[in-house]
């Protein structure tokens, strides 16, 4: 994994490296892409897919993790390190009429970072609900309803592993993936691309 920014101090290191150590469940697809350059000093970034189950089928759900550092800190970040995440999902239609979705998914969020262990502040985040109606030659076609879930907060700890493992938990959350049983480690996956 590497970072944009020159000679990354130890405690981004750090990080990178629970980060990279970290595996998540098989059927999420993580890959490295470039970082955004203007937020912070130092910073990398990962997209994240849940396919369908045949090749021909579109994701489930996809996303991005991105972690910020700047040494000297940032005062909205109330730290030195920041996690901004985005989610991605196509869902069944019938959820279209479900008027409490969007704090059901927040609540997503919030599972996720508790059930994983990752210690934060400052959580902040938003949901939106699009609803797609077809209308003409294509008014035969089901209503599409797709969910796009931002958030981020503020780690406690250089140890981000937990952080990228709630983020993955989110999106298997978001693509309808049940959760695994309690106490059940996920294999690693030769499609997981994320590595030092």
């Amino acid at each position: 994994m590497t970072a944009h920014g020159t000679e990354a101090p130890e405690e981004f290191r750090a990080a990178l490296e629970s980060v990279a150590a970290r595996r998540v469940r098989p059927e999420v697809t993580l890959r490295e892409v470039p970082a955004p350059r203007r937020i912070a000093p130092f910073s990398v970034a990962l997209t994240g897919e849940v396919s369908g189950v045949g090749d021909d089928e579109p994701d489930l759900a996809s996303g991005r993790f991105i972690l910020l550092h700047d040494p000297a800190g940032q005062e909205a970040w109330q730290g030195r390190f920041r996690v901004v995440t985005l989610v991605r999902a196509t869902l069944e239609p019938e959820m279209a009429a479900e008027d409490m979705l969007a704090e059901v998914a927040w609540t997503w969020f919030a599972d996720a970072l508790r059930d994983t262990g990752a210690s934060a502040r400052a959580e902040g985040g938003t949901v939106t609900r699009v609803l797609s109606q077809s209308f003409g030659a294509l008014a035969g076609r089901a209503n599409d309803v797709e969910l796009e879930m931002r958030a981020s907060w503020t780690p406690l700890t250089t140890d981000l592993g937990p952080h990228l493992a709630a983020w993955a938990q989110l999106l298997c959350t978001a693509a309808g993936l049940p959760p695994l049983p309690e106490g059940i480690t996920p294999l690693p996956a030769r499609r997981n691309t994320v590595g030092p």
